[in-house]
């Protein structure tokens, strides 16, 4: 063995171990962001791998002291656009005699489209029913930015990061989207019984 090929070898050992260090307090996110963008949790976890395979090798474009958790979420964010880009393209066909009635009553639960979105798979986990339909009602784009700014606790600038939006427009879009939270939380309150108001 060659001692430039030893030397690479004790590198690509050391880039590891410090990918590993520096990417798995961050692994739960990504997995909680690949729920929101994808379907189904098979879907979540072929991207979560996808995602920690790119940033694993392209570790080495990662600029120490930056952002960690925003780098890999770029890279979740544009592999999943990437991926489904190419089914938009080349969209899977199945014989109808393929499905079984377990999964064509499963289709019918989740809608239309045959699928619960991400976003109201994540909503669903939220405690408070009225907190939950109150954010459902408020516009889409504001309801992301107070979904990660408070139920995620992203800072601005990750959320800017994360939606691919200036900086200026998350804080306003997450201004709106309170005040329309209030405004509707406060309408679920007054329309509370008097003995049940919180």
């Amino acid at each position: 063995m060659r001692i430039d090929n030893v030397h690479s070898s004790a590198a690509s050992a050391r880039d590891a171990t410090e990918f590993i260090a520096t990417a798995l307090p961050f692994v739960e996110a990504i997995e909680r962001g690949a729920r929101r963008l994808t379907t189904n949790r098979y879907d979540a976890e072929d991207l979560v791998q996808e995602t920690l395979l790119k940033a694993y090798n392209g570790f080495h474009t990662f600029e120490g002291g930056t952002n960690m958790q925003a780098w890999l979420f770029r890279i979740m964010r544009n592999t999943w656009i990437s991926n489904f880009r190419a089914q938009q393209r080349n969209p899977v066909e199945q014989l109808c005699e393929d499905f079984t009635d377990a999964q064509l009553s499963a289709g019918l639960r989740h809608g239309a489209d045959g699928a619960r979105s991400a976003e109201n798979e994540a909503l669903a986990h939220l405690p408070d029913d009225a907190v939950l339909e109150a954010l459902r009602a408020i516009p889409q784009a504001n309801r992301m930015v107070v979904y990660y700014a408070d139920v995620e606790g992203y800072p601005y600038r990750e959320i800017a990061t994360l939606m691919d939006t200036p900086i200026g427009t998350v804080m306003s879009r997450l201004a709106r989207g309170r005040a329309r939270l209030r405004v509707l939380l406060a309408d679920h309150q007054a329309a509370l019984p008097a003995g049940r108001a919180r």
